[in-house]
């Protein structure tokens, strides 16, 4: 846990984390009145909502647990044991107990999701529920009658101070690391990821194993290569194209498939 500087420098309170003002006081007024409602927390990947998530329970000190709906979430199964147990015993800390489920958009919406509803019923008065997710649409319309929706936005006038504050607290990991850097390099992958707090991070870490952040950290940002991946698929050199995943792996997908259909007109004829 410790080697990864996502959880070791992950925020602990409110006050820790960077987010919009009408957002960080929302989530300060639900700590302050000692009571988290039921919560949809909706947004882009690595943009805090698992951190809000944590540093709100652990603020108010109450017992929780995490369970990531992309894998062990997906099965009813974990539902009804994991979840039905932890919710329906009661708090050590006497107060109420939560379940955090990440990725909840990975839920089944056919089965696991209508049963979520059902439990977050039955155990309304031991047990709350947030749920995390990066498609609001996925997540079916019972559970967001029973959830208090919370999207991440980011106000136009707010984005600079935000992109300023995440390259200060990179800033200070690095220094706590002992780690040298060039400020205008760590400006630039902030710029690159922006929002993602979380992927800034984790290229600053896989490069820091260099032991200098400098500008050859910036020559792994170059956007992928789809003229090689569109050539080896139309020669059917299909040992080529899984080398090609592999080495993009860490790319966001949907970043890859809108740059795939978007320069589709310079490889391809259209009526094909």
């Amino acid at each position: 846990k410790d080697f990864l500087w996502v959880e070791k420098y992950r925020p602990k309170k409110i006050s820790r984390t960077i987010l919009p003002s009408e957002l960080k006081s929302t989530f300060q007024e639900f700590v302050n009145q000692d009571n988290v409602p039921n919560l949809i927390l909706s947004g882009s990947a690595g943009i805090g909502k698992t951190t809000v998530a944590k540093a709100m329970l652990e603020e108010i000190g109450a017992d929780y647990i995490v369970v990531n709906g992309s894998d062990e979430g997906r099965s009813i199964d974990v539902l009804r044991v994991e979840i039905k147990n932890f919710a329906s015993s009661v708090s050590f800390s006497g107060g109420r107990k939560y379940v955090i489920i990440d990725e909840a958009d990975y839920l089944n919406a056919n089965s696991v999701q209508p049963a979520l509803r059902n439990f977050m019923e039955e155990y309304s008065s031991n047990c709350g529920f947030i749920l995390t997710c990066n498609f609001l649409n996925k997540i079916i319309e019972p559970l967001h009658s029973r959830c208090s929706v919370i999207e991440f936005k980011l106000p136009k006038e707010e984005k600079t101070q935000i992109a300023s504050d995440i390259y200060k607290r990179c800033k200070e990991i690095l220094d706590s690391e002992n780690i040298e850097y060039d400020n205008k390099v760590v400006a630039k992958v902030v710029t690159k990821f922006f929002p993602d707090h979380r992927r800034v991070l984790n290229e600053l870490q896989r490069y820091s194993a260099t032991g200098k952040i400098d500008a050859g950290i910036l020559t792994n940002f170059d956007d992928v290569s789809i003229t090689s991946l569109v050539q080896s698929l139309k020669n059917k050199e299909f040992s080529v194209v899984r080398k090609w995943v592999s080495e993009n792996v860490d790319s966001d997908c949907s970043h890859i498939i809108r740059k795939i259909y978007d320069s589709m007109n310079d490889h391809i004829k259209p009526q094909s």
